[in-house]
């Protein structure tokens, strides 16, 4: 009966660990920045040109 009960709270104390770990370990160089509000334009990602089809893409033509 020890024993099961020494398994169960050594699981428990495993799964706190993982939790506690998992939550408050932060990032390493703290939170990202916020998104600019929607009337603001802030820094662009998106490429200047748009990309090509692939070949496994065909090109897009518009329904007859």
């Amino acid at each position: 009966m020890g024993v099961i009960l020494l398994e169960a709270l050594l699981a428990l104390a495993l799964l706190l660990f993982i939790v506690w770990w998992t939550m408050f370990a932060g990032r390493k160089r703290g939170e990202p920045p916020a998104p600019p509000p929607s009337g603001e334009q802030g820094p662009s990602t998106a490429p200047d040109h748009a990309t090509p089809p692939t070949p496994s893409q065909p090109p897009h033509e518009p329904p007859q």
